[in-house]
């Protein structure tokens, strides 16, 4: 009987096959990494400091959309607080929710302009390309409306005891800035459930572009234009590609913005981000367009992208928070 001799098993080598600076991995295997991406926080009931209580809910829908809702100190069992729905930044492929950088901004937030949040986890792009995201979250902005007449399954008690239906706002920062004016846009074109309404929308540093440049903005090759490689990676089958309307809000065929489905709107830009040209853009583009309701327009000209988040301690973010407060307070 001939011997044999065991096979050593092959090594399989995990190699990178897509690379999106440190934003985004793409193994042979098919795993992803993301290392800019932020640690996670859990939620906490009677934070030490601020006094806010988060948990962590599921939006039913298919599949279930997960969020992390803040409700602030209750000192009256009646009292009734303004809701917004927040959507959070990076690019539509990284950060969440969950993450102690959005954690932190918003129970911070939450606390000093006494409102509840709801910050929604939608589906991140190469997993979920776009428009899934915009799905998600509008989703989940017709779920928290339905809460206003007491008549859904699964509701939220948080929001059935103490949201003020008629102080709803939406609200993002970068790619979730993007997502908030997708959101008022079809706001404007859908009615939400019990004709809910939406008061006010916060957009910070959007997140938008065009095929032609504005303003002071370089003109770089499509193909040498990482906003055009992460647009494209995070939407491949884009119509109109970089000038679809989810992304040119000023574009040919985009929804006029005089539709947008608020009363008031806040553009919030700063002065080193390098998207700043597009948020002044954007409010231009609202301001001229014939919408009915009141704009609002603040600028850190000293700060760059999203400065409230990567220094949250600093004078400017403080700034910026109670600027904010003072919008969803009045």
């Amino acid at each position: 009987m001939a011997s044999t001799t065991p096979t050593t098993p092959k090594t399989i080598t995990k190699e990178i096959v897509t690379e999106m600076g440190n934003i985004l991995r793409i193994f042979s295997d098919g795993s992803i990494e993301r290392p800019k991406q932020s640690p996670f926080a859990p939620p906490s009931l009677n934070d030490p400091n601020t006094g806010i209580s988060s948990k962590d809910i599921q939006i039913p829908h298919n599949p279930t959309i997960s969020s992390r809702i803040y409700l602030p100190k209750i000192t009256n069992p009646l009292s009734k607080f303004p809701i917004l729905v927040y959507f959070h930044g990076g690019v539509f492929m990284f950060e969440s929710t969950f993450s102690k950088k959005y954690h932190e901004h918003l129970k911070t937030f939450a606390s000093q302009a006494n409102v509840i949040i709801v910050s929604i986890e939608y589906s991140l792009a190469p997993e979920y390309p776009l428009p899934t995201c915009y799905h998600d979250c509008w989703a989940a902005l017709k779920w928290i409306s339905s809460h206003s007449n007491n008549n859904i399954n699964n509701p939220e008690p948080w929001l059935i005891e103490h949201g003020n239906f008629n102080k709803l706002f939406i609200g993002g920062d970068s790619a979730g800035a993007n997502i908030a004016h997708n959101i008022a846009i079809q706001a404007g074109l859908e009615n939400l459930p019990c004709d809910v309404k939406i008061l006010g929308a916060i957009i910070i540093h959007p997140y938008f572009y065009s095929a032609n440049p504005i303003g002071s903005e370089p003109i770089i090759e499509p193909e040498n234009n990482i906003i055009h490689t992460f647009w494209h990676f995070a939407y491949p089958n884009a119509p109109f590609g970089i000038d679809n309307p989810r992304f040119n809000p000023l574009g040919e065929g985009a929804p006029s913005l005089e539709k947008l489905g608020c009363s008031r709107i806040i553009v919030c830009v700063a002065g080193k981000d390098k998207l700043r040209e597009r948020g002044v853009w954007y409010w231009e583009g609202v301001k001229n367009s014939g919408w009915k309701g009141k704009l609002e327009f603040f600028e850190e000209k000293d700060e760059g992208h999203v400065y409230q988040l990567v220094k949250p301690e600093s004078e400017s973010a403080k700034i910026f928070i109670q600027r904010l407060v003072g919008f969803v307070q009045e």
